[in-house]
């Protein structure tokens, strides 16, 4: 039996590889005033700016509901498939429950909790499309990909932490003080959560080639097969160093990919925030 793999749209895959891989989208859902807008379908990381900048708030996203994981499941499963979903880290949303009790009703389905968000889902998500075309069933794709989560390396560095506060993740003292001394926070995801990590300081382009040496270099860990460069509206010149720097210190990658983050992303570390992404070994 075929198996389909799914994901919501929290994984931040590029229209190039959901195509490539054949890959089913549900949309999680953006709230910007009286608008509900299915991310990225209807609304897209400059739509976040836009509200951002109109009425000085943060949109709000909300989970597929589920009715929306019935109609995905239900209709791949008439074609004949099995079927594996991803979704976001449950300690995020309330996404994986959700699917969760659609996959009961149907059956036939493997939900994955992913324990991470954006590419860091994005790379269990590809690793499970592999899977699926060399032949593997839903469940033994579901297994591994549950085993590969915690291999997953995920973190961002934040230009501006004016959304953080906005969204109530620091106080406004916090927000100034990290204005005036030029501080770029790392966040990072650990155990499915996002944690604070090292503060840089310095102008963005010097700050992120720092960060991306101190994920690369010196580590005989990393899974070379492929490495996201996933960021809110960075520079092409930002991006490309990014990528040189990439190959200067793990030159046997595979795959370098790039990708715009979507609107969870988007709304909660605002503009020119930038982040590598791989696996571990």
């Amino acid at each position: 039996m075929n198996v389909k793999i799914i994901s919501d749209s929290t994984s931040d895959l590029s229209p190039e590889l959901i195509k490539q891989y054949d890959i089913c989208i549900v949309p999680l859902y953006v709230v910007m005033g009286d608008k509900i807008l299915k991310d990225g379908v209807e609304a897209a990381p400059e739509d976040i700016y836009s509200f951002v900048n109109e009425t000085g708030k943060l949109p709000k996203t909300s989970a597929p509901n589920l009715n929306d994981f019935l109609s995905a499941f239900r209709n791949w499963k008439q074609q004949g498939y099995e079927i594996v979903h991803f979704n976001i880290s449950s300690d995020f949303s309330s996404s994986h429950a959700t699917a969760r009790m659609a996959a009961e009703e149907v059956g036939g389905v493997e939900v994955v909790d992913t324990r991470n968000l954006s590419t860091g889902s994005g790379l269990v998500v590809l690793h499970a499309c592999e899977m699926a075309q060399k032949g593997a069933s839903a469940k033994e794709i579901a297994e591994k990909c549950r085993a590969l989560t915690d291999k997953v390396e995920a973190s961002f560095v934040v230009d501006s932490i004016d959304y953080l506060r906005k969204g109530g993740r620091c106080s406004s003292v916090t927000a100034l003080g990290a204005n005036l001394l030029k501080l770029k926070p790392c966040i990072e995801v650990l155990g499915g959560k996002m944690q604070s990590g090292k503060k840089y300081r310095g102008n963005m382009e010097k700050v992120i080639l720092h960060y991306v040496a101190e994920r690369l270099q010196h580590r005989d860990d990393i899974d070379l097969h492929r490495i996201f460069i996933t960021y809110t509206s960075c520079s092409p010149k930002i991006v490309e160093q990014v990528r040189d720097k990439i190959n200067e210190l793990s030159p046997g990658f595979d795959e370098i990919l790039e990708t715009t983050a979507g609107c969870t992303i988007t709304s909660h570390c605002g503009p020119c925030t930038l982040g590598i992404l791989f696996i571990r070994k």
